[in-house]
């Protein structure tokens, strides 16, 4: 299995541009059946049991939001590219599933609320991750969930947010805090990574 380079996903990227090949990174577009198996088996132990309403927040092409989907869940995905949402309403085609065009810090969901909220390699790219992070749990029906997938890549001029600094952020909203290292599982990279990756999952 291929060694992973070090890989920083810059706030300054064409989301729309980017999109028709977002999928071919291995993490991303899940094509490979043992990278999907491994991410599958992680949001079923991240995701509440039962069936429950899930946001996907920068949910790019919606690979994550389709596993979501085949355990049974009901996903609405935010994305701020409409390339990348064009490619999630097609890829979840007949789901229970509804995407919307956004920004993933203040999601146009309205009153609506949700059981679990999931999103992947997004805080670290917003400039008040606290303010975020407040109005996100808000998002949230009493007894609900964030799952928050994050790390820190590169290693000349690393960019992310380390697992530390997200429980510290997390500490004045809840302390049901749990979290998952990911960098070792090389399943869900497509190969070994040699940087900070891991998954917090908060209950509030």
């Amino acid at each position: 299995m291929r060694e992973k380079s070090d890989e920083t996903t810059s706030p300054g990227v064409d989301w729309n541009a980017s999109a028709a090949a977002f999928d071919e990174e291995p993490d991303h577009g899940l094509r490979d059946p043992d990278v999907r198996a491994a991410w599958a088996g992680r949001l079923r132990s991240w995701l509440p049991e039962r069936r429950c309403d899930l946001l996907d927040l920068g949910c790019g092409t919606g690979s994550l939001s389709l596993l979501a989907a085949e355990q049974g869940h009901r996903v609405t995905g935010v994305d701020l590219a409409p390339a990348m949402v064009d490619l999630a309403r097609a890829k979840l085609a007949g789901r229970d599933a509804a995407f919307l065009v956004g920004d993933a810090a203040a999601p146009p969901v309205g009153e609506e609320r949700f059981d679990a909220l999931l999103v992947r390699h997004v805080l670290w790219t917003l400039p008040d991750p606290a303010r975020v992070l407040r109005h996100w749990r808000g998002l949230l029906r009493p007894g609900g969930r964030l799952v928050l997938v994050e790390g820190v890549w590169g290693t000349v001029d690393p960019v992310g947010i380390p697992a530390d600094r997200l429980t510290a952020l997390l500490a004045p909203l809840t302390d049901r805090v749990r979290v998952e290292p990911l960098s070792q599982d090389a399943r869900l990279w497509g190969g070994p990574v040699r940087d900070e990756r891991y998954a917090v999952v908060a209950l509030v």
